[in-house]
């Protein structure tokens, strides 16, 4: 029969959530840290700024209008020969430049601030009306205090350090090395909080693969609370390992004491019963429940852990070989010859005859009862998406949601032959160990589908 040919749209999984920003603990912490120095950071200079830096400030303010004054009164009451020298003494010793005012002057006025605005109006308050602060006149950077002395106008210079008492850029050098060893002390925190949570993180992994030993945790941590998880898990991974070697045991009791009184119910069925077709049902439900054992035993069997390449198309092969004679069932394969995935042999088998003995059962076509599976792979992102599809009646939506589920059975549209109730409970728990996924759709064009994922394993 003519392979299948399928869009690759039909065997991409359902809709996706949107991409979501995932952050790991360590880093979550981490910011959480840096933005809380950050705040507090900015709230001490805010602290600074209200009750050490501008209190500073108007102080210095003061101090420069008290020199201001001081040289209005010494130069109003000096002949000219001592105004001279005052000032050359000013510029000498003070810093302070003394210079006559001319209406030509270029002025830049000193408010590039809220707080240079407070300064200026507590300057003109306590030199008087009139008063001019600059911070160039000429072009010619400074603090610039012009003043009126009867009728000769002047400059007085000085240097605009004195209304900067963090002294240029040091505070700010000192605040980035703060910053940044604070970050380090925040990144070095958030590593301690996020390193015993990694290590938990890990042994649980372990133990979710069924490796209860693997890996176990510090029980003499110098934490106390992490000292106390630890010895919780190391507990409860022992008590784990306990049941499942109690299970094994169990299971393997349950294999013999029940097939045992089976195979002789059935050879003295053979024996005793004469009449043929009452011989053959008590056979058949002596089958059943031989049948039924095995699904039980299925679910129930421990982890899987020795996963390597497998031949797809071999598989396939091997578990379609008993039904290839059988009239009532078709089945069309369009698997790449060569595709390999990381698997166990024996358990993707068991698989497969488990989707094709559902389909052979519950997907017969309404209108010649005959079924026909379709088994279809394609290669995705490194994933091989494998696709089992019937054309059969389906499943209401509602019995969909829990075909998956351990002894439900479908609706009666699929009901035709009884059973464990186990069959896609199987597959489903079989594929997970195996590191896929497993999901059932019913498709737009009619019959079930369901749908498996594994990871491509690299040809040899």
């Amino acid at each position: 029969m003519k392979p299948v040919q399928i869009a690759p749209d039909e065997v991409t999984p359902g809709p996706t959530a949107g991409p979501m920003l995932k952050v790991s603990l360590f880093w979550r912490t981490f910011i959480l840290l840096a933005l809380l120095i950050f705040f507090s950071s900015v709230a001490w200079l805010q602290m600074f700024r209200t009750q050490e830096y501008e209190p500073r400030i108007l102080r210095n303010a003061h101090q420069i209008a008290t020199v201001v004054n001081l040289t209005k009164t010494a130069l109003k009451n000096s002949d000219e020969i001592a105004r001279l020298s005052l000032i050359k003494m000013l510029a000498d010793e003070e810093d302070v430049s003394i210079q006559l005012r001319e209406p030509t002057d270029r002025s830049v006025p000193f408010t590039d601030s809220s707080l240079d605005s407070r300064l200026v109006d507590e300057m003109v308050k306590r030199l008087g009306p009139g008063t001019v602060v600059a911070s160039s006149v000429n072009e010619q950077e400074g603090l610039w205090i012009g003043f009126a002395i009867e009728r000769d106008s002047y400059w007085l210079q000085m240097d605009p350090s004195r209304l900067k008492p963090l002294g240029g850029s040091a505070w700010l050098m000192w605040l980035s090395f703060t910053t940044a060893l604070s970050l380090v002390g925040a990144a070095i925190m958030a590593g301690l909080i996020n390193r015993p949570l990694k290590r938990l993180s890990h042994a649980a992994s372990l133990v979710r693969e069924g490796q209860f030993h693997g890996s176990p945790l510090d029980e003499a941590a110098a934490t106390s609370e992490i000292r106390e998880v630890n010895i919780g898990f190391n507990r409860m991974a022992e008590r784990l390992a306990k049941i499942e070697a109690e299970r094994a045991l169990m299971l393997a009791g349950i294999s013999h004491d029940l097939r045992t009184p089976l195979a002789r119910l059935r050879l003295e069925t053979e024996l005793s019963v004469s009449d043929l077709q009452t011989r053959e049902l008590m056979v058949a439900d002596i089958e059943q429940l031989d049948e039924i054992i095995d699904k039980f035993l299925d679910y129930a069997r421990p982890e899987s852990s020795d996963l390597g390449p497998v031949l797809l198309s071999g598989v396939i092969s091997r578990c379609i070989t008993p039904w290839r004679n059988n009239a009532r069932l078709r089945i069309t394969v369009d698997v790449r010859e060569d595709l390999q995935v990381q698997a166990e042999t024996v358990e993707l088998g068991r698989v497969l005859s488990n989707l094709l003995e559902n389909a052979r059962r519950y997907g017969q076509s309404p209108a010649d009862g005959i079924t026909r599976v379709e088994i279809v792979a394609r290669v995705h992102d490194g994933w091989v998406l494998l696709r089992v599809r019937d054309q059969g009646p389906g499943v209401s939506d509602e019995t969909l949601k829990n075909l998956t589920q351990p002894f439900f059975r479908g609706d009666a549209a699929r009901t035709a032959a009884t059973g464990s109730g186990l069959g896609l409970a199987i597959v489903e728990r079989s594929v997970q160990r195996m590191g896929g996924t497993f999901s059932v759709f019913n498709n737009s064009a009619g019959g079930l589908m369901a749908l498996m994922k594994f990871k491509q394993a690299e040809s040899e």
